[in-house]
């Protein structure tokens, strides 16, 4: 194990001060783009595994102070993760979509947190081939005792508080410790499925029928409620269109350097990622 560790971290360290140059020069040479500040409409992209949402609310909230912009549209690809930047996102959509149309497109995996995410746009189209849905919640750990006894480590532990150690790795939780974390669980999965009930308007009765962690096709996530229809990003960009009221569409473009910077820190960590986890089958 510590030496698969340490492997990936050579591997990382190997290649970062290449990738700090390559950055920096980047920065120097690629121009700006021109005519921003024209643009009407605005594409919001929520790509990978939700574990801070500080850059895409700030995005949300530009867009919807911006009395250029008349509609977003926010493309979605991501797992989930986890869930207070899941709810933050979500609440930041529901703010923008009361003042101005935001149509969601599931361009690829929209489930748990990234579906959390998408709940009060305006209206949700997902890609034929997309999967939708995971309304669950899931705390995990690892039980790491037999390994510290393997390797001669034995914990120390002073606390004050009978739940201070409860989730540790050290040995197995107890039982008290394990109802309090299903108590945590549970509450988070109401509170989901309440805010799904109530964006979709969907009988929460029903919660087992479109909740309960189901993951959908887009063809079966329209037909238990969870999107409004099945298209392409391109029919998702005409929907925009017509509920904005915009006649002569110019879609906000970002900078290339942050263009740049996106698509360098999403490549990279798919690379560590693939690295780590060795081969899988894809479509």
């Amino acid at each position: 194990m510590f030496s698969f560790l340490s492997s990936a971290i050579k591997w990382i360290s190997e290649r970062f001060w290449g990738m700090v140059f390559i950055l920096i020069v980047f920065m120097l040479i690629l121009p700006k783009s021109d005519n921003i500040g024209a643009a009407n409409l605005q594409e919001i992209e929520l790509k990978g595994t939700i574990m801070d949402a500080t850059r895409i609310v700030e995005e949300i909230y530009s867009a919807k102070n911006d009395s250029t912009i008349k509609g977003v549209l926010l493309n979605i690809d991501s797992p989930g993760g986890a869930v207070a930047p899941s709810v933050e996102i979500s609440y930041a959509i529901k703010s923008l979509s009361e003042k101005k149309p935001v149509v969601v497109y599931a361009s690829g995996t929209m489930a748990s947190g990234g579906y959390y995410s998408a709940i009060y746009g305006n209206e949700i189209i997902a890609n034929p081939g997309s999967l939708v849905g995971s309304i669950g919640v899931i705390m995990q750990g690892v039980n790491a005792e037999e390994l510290l006894k393997t390797i001669g480590v034995k914990p120390q532990i002073v606390k004050e508080g009978k739940y201070k150690e409860i989730g540790t790795p050290m040995r197995e939780w107890k039982d008290f410790e394990r109802v309090e974390l299903e108590s945590i669980t549970k509450e988070t999965y109401d509170m989901f499925v309440h805010d799904v009930a109530n964006a979709r308007k969907l009988d929460v009765a029903n919660a087992s029928v479109y909740a309960d962690a189901h993951i959908f096709t887009a063809a079966k996530a329209k037909e238990v409620g969870l999107i409004d229809a099945v298209g392409t990003r391109e029919d998702a960009k005409n929907r925009l269109l017509k509920l904005s009221g915009v006649k002569n569409p110019l879609w906000r473009q970002k900078d290339r350097v942050e263009q740049f910077f996106e698509k360098l820190q999403q490549n990279m960590v798919s690379q560590v990622i693939a690295y780590i986890s060795g081969p899988k089958t894809s479509l």
